[in-house]
């Protein structure tokens, strides 16, 4: 992926993310500022981003990725293979 983006995270959770509210779930660097998630993530995908909400656990920072409804989640997780 790139430095800011690790990889996305394909659990349960996510899928069902994914399908209620169209986020999509990824694994990003623990220096990372939600700008900066929301900038790599509209220049790898180019794709608007709506909101990027962030929590770490278990040593991981987790990003929280909210997609405009006219691009699903579950396309973008198609096309990274985790679905």
């Amino acid at each position: 992926m790139n430095q800011i983006l690790k990889y996305p995270l394909s659990t349960e959770k996510s899928v069902k993310l994914m399908e209620s509210e169209n986020k999509i779930l990824f694994v990003v660097d623990k220096k990372a500022s939600k700008k900066e998630i929301k900038t790599a993530f509209e220049e790898m995908f180019k794709i608007k981003v709506l909101s990027v909400n962030t929590s770490i656990q278990k040593g991981l920072k987790k990003a929280y990725i909210k997609l405009p409804v006219e691009n699903p989640a579950i396309d973008i997780a198609t096309k990274l293979g985790i679905m």
